[in-house]
C-alpha cells in the first residue's frame, strides 16, 4: 500500500478586499475555506471545479507560493508551514510546478539551456558548465526535444513545445510532487493528448505524484487516479476516477459530468442543468454552499454545513441526502437515438404530407 506523500488539513486562505474612502479592508474573499486531502506516492489527484472555486489557490498554498491563513501542509512527514526560508528553499527541490500558460511562464530573455541550467546550479546538482550542459540535453530528450534546442529562445517554439520545456524545467531538480495548474488548457486537443501521455510516462518512469488542476473532466479522466471536486472553496466529493464517473453522488458533480462532451455522435446524455449563478466568495451562502443551485435542497441544507463523509470505501460526499436522489443522468445509446430519429422522420413525413394537401 502506498504511503501518503502530502497531507493537507484544515487549509484556509482568505484574501482581503480593500475599499472605502481610506482604503481599509472591507471584506474577505474566502478562496479556500477548510480543505482536507492527501496525495500518495506515485498518485495523481485531480482538483476539478468551475473557475473561481479555489483550485489554483490550493496549488499555490501547497507550494507555499502564497501563505495560508490556517491549516497544516505535511510533505514527506515535515510541516512545510513551520520551515524558515532557507529550509523551504531546500525542500522546493522535491516540490515543483507546471503553470497554465507556457507563453508567460518561460523567461523570453533566457535561452532554454540557461533556463534549465539555473535550477541545477541553485540546488548544486551540477556545479560545472559541462555537467549542466549534459544534464540539460538529457532533460530535453526526456520531453521529446533535441539537445541542440538548448541554444534557442522560448519564442522559437510552439505552444506544445513550450509546455514540454516547462515540464523539463520541473523535472530538472528530480522532484517527488508536481503541481500541474491547467497544464494543457492552452493547447490544441491533439497536443493535449501528447502532453498528457508524456506526463503519464514520466510518472511511471520516475514515480512522480501529481496534483492535476483542471476544469476539463474529459482530460482528467485519462490521467487522474482520484478526483476531488471543489465548489466555492470547499471539497464536495472525492473518489477514485472510475468510481466518480460511474456513480457521482453530489448534485454538483452530477452537473459537471453531464456537461462532458461525448465522443460518440450517436450517444446523447441527459443534462443536469444548474439554475442561477455561482454565489459570491465574499459572502457565501450559509449551510451548504451549493443549496442555492441545487434542485434537491432541503430546509436543513440552508442551515447546516454538511461534512465530507466517507462511506468506508474511499468515496466521500459532502451531502447527507445523496442516497435519496434518483439515479444520475445516463447516456442514451445508439438504439434509443435511432428510435428518436425514426419518430422524427415520421413527424416530418406527416408535416410534408399535410403541406402537400
Amino acid at each position: 500500500m502506498r504511503t501518503a506523500l502530502l497531507e493537507v488539513e484544515g487549509l484556509v486562505k482568505h484574501f482581503p478586499v480593500k475599499g472605502g474612502a481610506f482604503g481599509g479592508v472591507s471584506a474577505y474573499v474566502r478562496a479556500v475555506d477548510g480543505l482536507d486531502f492527501e496525495v500518495k506516492e506515485g498518485e495523481t489527484l485531480a482538483l476539478v471545479g468551475e473557475s473561481g472555486c479555489g483550485k489554483s489557490t490550493v496549488g499555490r498554498l501547497v507550494l507555499r507560493l502564497i501563505e495560508p491563513d490556517a491549516g497544516t501542509v505535511r510533505f514527506e512527514g515535515d510541516d512545510l508551514l513551520a520551515l524558515d526560508a532557507e529550509q523551504m528553499r531546500a525542500r522546493r527541490r522535491r516540490l515543483q510546478v507546471i503553470f497554465q500558460d507556457p507563453y508567460a511562464s518561460l523567461n523570453p530573455r533566457m535561452t532554454i539551456g540557461a533556463m534549465l541550467g539555473e535550477p541545477l546550479f541553485l540546488h548544486r546538482l551540477a556545479n560545472d558548465v559541462g555537467a549542466r550542459r549534459t544534464r540539460v540535453g538529457e532533460l530535453l530528450e526526456l520531453v521529446g526535444l533535441r539537445p541542440e534546442h538548448a541554444r534557442r529562445y522560448p519564442h522559437e517554439f510552439s505552444g506544445g513545445q513550450r509546455q514540454r520545456l516547462a515540464i523539463a524545467r520541473a523535472l530538472a531538480v528530480e522532484p517527488k510532487l508536481i503541481v500541474a495548474d491547467e497544464p494543457v488548457s492552452a493547447l490544441d486537443v491533439s497536443i493535449q493528448a501528447q502532453v498528457i501521455n508524456l506526463m503519464k510516462s514520466l510518472q511511471q518512469r520516475f514515480g512522480l505524484a501529481y496534483i492535476f488542476i483542471s476544469h476539463d473532466l474529459a482530460v482528467v479522466k485519462h490521467i487522474a487516479d482520484r478526483i476531488a471536486v471543489m465548489y466555492l472553496g470547499k471539497i464536495v466529493e472525492t473518489a477514485t476516477t472510475d468510481e466518480l464517473f460511474r456513480s457521482p453522488r453530489h448534485p454538483y458533480t452530477r452537473a459537471l459530468l453531464s456537461a462532458v462532451p461525448l465522443p460518440d455522435p450517436a450517444a446523447v446524455r441527459e443534462r443536469a442543468l444548474l439554475e442561477g449563478d455561482i454565489p459570491s466568495a465574499i459572502a457565501p451562502p450559509p449551510g451548504c454552499r451549493f443549496h442555492t443551485r441545487c434542485r434537491f435542497a432541503k430546509e436543513s441544507c440552508r442551515r447546516d454545513v454538511p461534512a465530507l463523509a466517507d462511506d468506508g470505501a474511499g468515496h466521500a460526499t459532502a451531502c447527507p441526502w445523496w442516497p435519496e436522489f434518483p439515479p444520475a443522468p445516463m447516456t442514451v445509446g445508439a438504439a434509443a437515438r435511432a428510435e428518436d430519429k425514426t419518430r422524427l422522420d415520421r413527424l416530418q413525413a406527416a408535416f410534408v404530407k399535410q403541406e402537400a394537401t
